[in-house]
């Protein structure tokens, strides 16, 4: 009987290179493969000579520990080598450069990788953990086999935490529990995710672990007759039945999952009735359900209790059959129905997905990464996360956890594509899911084809369907207590500070212009006016001193006599040409369709780094030679010029009469036929191409950018809609240069 789950090396062996080679060399054969693990361990084996464990052994025997799980798991050479040097850049006199150029940039990416992650235990207890966690997804975004050692760099340190003193065991025990075993659930490492919350449990609650473990120990002897007995029955059922080649495990729950029951759920251990389990591993798919159906039509099924995660893969990628029926005896048993390939894939999640397979030609690690990323719907969101700044708010922590190790309702695009969602989550948080403009602009939701309020809490098989309309004004503070995943709630609070900021600054200009018409002065206010006035408390720009004025931070008159007071400011650096007391705009004929405030005659020229269309905030620019110059606001080059030679342009789409050239750039997998969808997607939106760049990236995706002539902004997002509904697009955006 299957009573824990641990890997086949004793934690305690002295290992050599010998119980390395032997392990490797069950699935590695070619000799320049073993001779470059020989080179590792030799390497990392002379560098940390001379440096010992807490526990008195040699240091070199962790990293050839970690190796070693790492062959057992099947990693390839390079992941193994990373093993056994993750720690010699950190630890010893050794350099990153020096590991380059004995082993290549593969490997010492993933050292690299791992000795960022290290060195964060320099960091605050809290702010520690929250970046370890952000780094450690940002190392998963370049490659995800630095997780993987990562994670069982932690298994082995937990094997050995004895050696620790008690304050450091409950400090290490705590991260485990917090962030490694959740991350091993969530890529789908039983196995590891097993042995890390049970070690976790025994050092951050050792009497808690204690107690559970001898009431789990007095009751052992019957529940494994138990369990044998129910084993046996099943065997005969599925053989009387003709179900072929299956193999029977029987278990008993583990320390951790008793205790999580009895404290999640505030129960007694008497209480806890699914103790037993038991796990069928059969040949096909078919054989699964036939084989629940034996197993419902034999003894009787608790109701509620039946999950098909075959139907609905886990987004980790774990599947199996579970129910749960009173057996032998009145006992409650938990059965598990999978496949050989599925057990593979619960006991090691997703390393399971690239065993090493030596006779592959075309195996590299970007097509490891490529893979992953197909596989793994979450990939993407992970790394937003991960680049997250020091900013964010101190429950990010929080949020990150509930958000990526809670995903458990799965929900259908009208397209039927599947969407992992956490548990509560809503209409609004699926909207951001699929896109931050269409969560801004949303304005209801339909839910199997009903509407629902955006306060719904979405449940596994819903199918929603998103309204939304351009014109709405973006989200309002109350979506904040609508929302439950971190990513909206950071998209809301990003658009309401912007916002917020917005109408202090348009408050406060109102407030100092009022009282600048009622004292008849009317000069022009420049960056430099009121960085030399107030740069003291920290307000250098004009817009800056706007705002404090609008939070009521400043006040206007004491602003107005530090200003003008005293000194007197000349305005001999403003535009001579720019009336500020226009009192009409005057239309001016141009193809652009731009109107120049006080200028009858203008030289016209749309500003080619940024490409602004008909609707796009512009402002204009008078430059020497160029005439005006029309930037968009957010044009990055505009904030490095002359502030005083700016002007106010408009639009007016009255005198538009012709195209403008724009660019984007999207970033998408690099598959066959990909440019061709794009090519078509923009021919169905009535828009001329004029060039189109493609440049390959790294882990298979591909960055298109394109020129094209629009209309306007309107027939720009139209199209840009229209570019998300290819599959395998990530990303959209509107491209400066």
């Amino acid at each position: 009987m299957q009573n824990e789950v641990v890997f086949d090396v004793n934690q305690n062996k002295i290992m050599t290179l010998d119980d390395l080679f032997s392990k490797c060399k069950e699935y590695i054969r070619m000799k320049k493969n073993l001779d470059l693990i020989e080179k590792a361990y030799n390497f990392s084996a002379n560098h940390h000579e001379g440096q010992y464990r807490k526990s008195g052994e040699p240091y070199f025997q962790h990293p050839l520990h970690v190796a070693y799980m790492l062959a057992e798991m099947r990693t390839g050479p390079n992941t193994i080598c990373a093993g056994l040097l993750h720690d010699v850049v950190e630890d010893t006199a050794a350099t990153l450069d020096d590991v380059r150029k004995v082993f290549g940039d593969d490997i010492a990416s993933l050292v690299d990788g791992l000795t960022k992650i290290g060195k964060l235990k320099y960091m605050t207890k809290e702010k520690s953990l929250e970046k370890t966690h952000q780094k450690m997804f940002l190392a998963m975004a370049k490659d995800v086999r630095v997780i993987i050692v990562k994670l069982i760099d932690r298994l082995h340190n937990m094997r050995t935490l004895f050696a620790q003193t008690p304050e450091k065991q409950k400090t290490i025990a705590k991260e485990t529990l917090d962030l490694y075993a959740p991350l091993a659930h969530k890529l789908g490492m039983y196995r590891i995710k097993a042995e890390l919350e049970e070690l976790g449990l025994k050092y951050y609650h050792p009497d808690e672990y204690e107690k559970v473990k001898g009431l789990i120990e007095n009751h052992k002897k019957n529940r494994d007759l138990d369990v044998s007995e129910m084993q046996n029955r099943i065997e005969k059922l599925l053989i009387d039945n003709k179900i072929q080649n299956f193999k029977l495990k029987g278990r008993i729950k583990n320390i951790y999952s008793v205790w999580k029951k009895m404290n999640d759920k505030s129960r007694s251990f008497e209480q806890i009735y699914d103790l037993l389990a038991l796990r069928i591993i059969v040949n096909s798919i078919e054989d699964c359900y036939h084989v629940l159906g034996l197993i419902h039509g034999t003894w009787t099924p608790i109701p509620m209790r039946f999950k098909d995660y075959i139907a609905t893969p886990k987004p980790n990628l774990y599947q199996s059959l579970h129910t749960t029926v009173v057996g032998v005896n009145g006992n409650i048993y938990e059965i598990q129905i999978r496949t050989y390939d599925m057990d593979e894939v619960a006991e090691m999640g997703i390393a399971a997905h690239w065993s090493y397979k030596e006779k592959d030609k075309n195996y590299s690690p970007e097509k490891e990464q490529r893979e992953v990323g197909e596989k793994l719907r979450w990939f993407k969101e992970m790394v937003s996360y991960a680049e997250m700044g020091e900013e964010e708010d101190n429950d990010q922590l929080e949020n990150i956890k509930e958000d990526i190790f809670s995903a458990n309702v799965y929900v259908f695009t009208p397209k039927g594509d599947v969407i992992d969602m956490p548990n509560g989550a809503t209409p609004l948080d699926f909207a951001y899911r699929i896109h931050t403009e269409v969560g801004n602009h949303t304005v209801g939701a339909i839910v199997n084809n009903k509407i629902v309020p955006l306060t719904y809490k979405l449940k596994t098989g819903d199918v929603v369907e998103i309204k939304t309309n351009k014109s709405f004004n973006g989200p309002t503070n109350a979506w904040l207590k609508i929302v439950k995943t971190a990513h909206a709630k950071h998209k809301i609070s990003a658009i309401l500070n912007k916002k917020k900021r917005d109408e202090f600054i348009e408050r406060g200009r109102f407030v100092f212009d009022s009282l600048m018409q009622s004292n008849n002065n009317s000069k022009k206010l420049n960056d430099k006016m009121i960085k030399d006035a107030f740069q003291k408390v920290n307000i250098s720009s004009l817009e800056e001193f706007y705002y404090e004025i609008g939070k009521g931070v400043v006040s206007d008159k004491a602003a107005y006599n530090k200003l003008f007071g005293e000194e007197e400011i000349t305005d001999e650096m403003l535009l001579k040409q720019y009336n500020e007391n226009v009192e009409r705009r005057k239309r001016v004929q141009n193809s652009y369709g731009i109107i120049v405030d006080g200028l009858e005659k203008a030289q016209i020229k749309v500003a080619p780094c940024c490409h602004p269309i008909l609707g796009d905030p512009i402002v204009g620019y008078v430059s020497k030679g160029s005439g005006v110059v029309v930037h968009r606001y957010e044009c990055p080059n505009v904030t490095g010029l002359d502030t005083d030679r700016f002007i106010q342009v408009y639009w007016d789409s009255e005198e538009a009469t012709r195209t403008l050239e724009t660019c984007i750039s999207i970033l998408t997998l690099n598959r066959k036929n990909i440019l061709t969808d794009v090519i078509n997607a923009l021919n169905s939106a009535s828009i001329s191409i004029s060039s189109i760049n493609n440049m390959n990236k790294r882990n298979g995706e591909l960055l298109i950018r394109i020129k094209l002539f629009v209309k306007n902004v309107d027939q720009l997002d139209y199209a840009i809609n229209l570019l998300y509904r290819i599959n395998d697009i990530y990303e959209v955006e509107r491209d400066m240069r």
